[in-house]
């Protein structure tokens, strides 16, 4: 019996299907990343914002296609989406014949026993799990999807944030952190694989370790990894501004190995509109956290996004949210318009405005941040830099990586010649020559 995954959406998510990957292959399945060679395809869905949701739906109907017209059995539906709208799958797509909520990952052997059999019985039969998602065991064994030299690592599940437009609580449930030594008991693990990069993710990695340990306790955590395991690059995700203590601050400027690279969600700058999101902090907040983290550590890489259009958004919001993107030059950022969630405080919220408008607005900002990201790319020529090289391109004879300054599939590549091939998970130092949109071409010097 083969059976195929599809997994959506974010790190945290990829990290539950490589759960799901262990179980299903010690349960004796065998996994095919071919989906048309699959007796049955198990898609592991988002369902955060329209876009996601579109996306997981575009994927239940490819499958459903391959289950009408190939080989295909059955059809699996797990995570957020079967989570979000559990009544509705099974109605809107016959196809599927199971479905688990984010509460029942470690169910999926018995999902699939129970597609299986029934296929066999012949019976209609419909299998469904939705255990209590506050009481799901977190870590676990896994198959790696990530290339053998990066991983992630989730330190814990749910969020206590309720902002007025987010529908992560009522899908995850509470914040709720795995202690320190599961977490470095998994590190140690992935450090004996040869992964060189672990990114530190959940969905508010800096809340981590307040409900067990009674305070943030995020730096605690990075020394406990950094002492036990010798994997030189950890890099930080999902880090809110509110909870980024003088600790935190301290151990990314003093260890060599925690990179000085934060993701830190901001979502706006004007006050009408933190309060409006239910933010926890306002501009005053926001704005002493980055000169802070500027100060205390000068070559810190700082990610952020930021949501336009919410509801009651006006021109002077916005205008105040691009004079505060210019001026603040960040290294990474993202726009991206409002999505109308049900289930949300904001859904009902007055005041909604024009698909069209919240459009323009993120293209707009994003205008403004690429004249940043253009004017801090072209500082960069000329240096010499470490890469993590990720491949080799036969077609152009180039390799690509990413260097401190690049998280994985959300920020830019560095593109560059080398005398010889270098290993994918090798350490390389690279001299910039160019710049191209929002990546860097150079060349190796040495191999570190």
């Amino acid at each position: 019996m083969k059976v195929g995954f599809v997994s959506l959406g974010c790190p945290k998510n990829q990290i539950d299907t490589e759960v799901m990957l262990h179980e299903v292959a010690s349960a004796g399945y065998e996994i095919t990343p071919e989906e048309t060679e699959a007796d049955v395809v198990i898609i592991n869905t988002c369902g955060f914002i329209e876009s996601a949701k579109r996306e997981a739906i575009d994927n239940i109907l490819d499958i459903a296609w391959l289950k009408k017209n190939h080989t295909l059995k059955a059809i699996i539906v797990t995570g957020c989406l079967a989570e979000r709208y559990r009544e509705e799958i099974f109605e809107q797509f016959p196809e599927v014949d199971a479905i688990l909520g984010v509460g029942s990952i470690h169910n999926i052997v018995e999902a699939l026993e129970a597609v299986t059999v029934k296929k066999k019985k012949a019976s209609k039969a419909k299998y469904s799990s939705f255990e209590d998602k506050e009481a799901l065991v977190l870590g676990g064994d896994r198959i790696l999807t990530t290339p053998e030299y990066a991983a992630y690592i989730k330190i814990a599940e749910g969020c206590d944030n309720r902002c007025a437009y987010c529908a992560i609580p009522s899908i995850r449930g509470k914040f709720r952190s795995r202690t320190i030594e599961d977490i470095v008991k998994e590190a140690k693990e992935l450090d004996a694989l040869g992964v060189r990069e672990l990114t530190v993710v959940a969905q508010d990695t800096t809340r981590y370790g307040v409900d067990i340990y009674g305070e943030y306790s995020l730096a605690k955590l990075l020394r406990a990894i950094t002492n036990e395991t010798s994997i030189p690059w950890i890099r930080l995700l999902y880090c809110y501004p509110d909870k980024i203590t003088d600790e935190l601050v301290a151990e990314i400027r003093d260890n060599k190995r925690i990179l000085k690279y934060i993701d830190m969600p901001i979502q706006h700058i004007s006050d009408n509109m933190l309060k409006a999101m239910n933010r926890h902090g306002d501009s005053a907040l926001i704005k002493g956290v980055i000169k802070k983290l500027r100060d205390e550590i000068p070559n810190i890489v700082i990610r952020t996004t930021f949501i336009v259009g919410f509801p009651g958004e006006t021109e002077e919001d916005f205008r105040e949210l691009c004079e505060f993107v210019s001026k603040t030059k960040f290294d990474r950022a993202g726009a991206f318009p409002y999505s109308r969630e049900e289930d949300t405080p904001a859904y009902d919220f007055p005041d909604q405005i024009d698909e069209q408008v919240k459009q323009d607005r993120a293209d707009i900002l994003m205008r403004e941040q690429m004249a940043v990201a253009e004017e801090k790319n072209e500082k960069m020529v000329g240096k010499i830099i470490t890469v993590l090289c990720e491949d080799f391109d036969p077609v152009s004879e180039t390799h690509f990586g990413r260097s401190e300054a690049d998280a994985p599939e959300i920020d830019g590549k560095v593109y560059f010649k080398a005398p010889t091939r270098i290993a994918p998970g090798s350490f390389v130092k690279v001299k910039i020559r160019e710049v191209l949109d929002y990546d860097l071409i150079g060349r190796a010097i040495s191999k570190i």
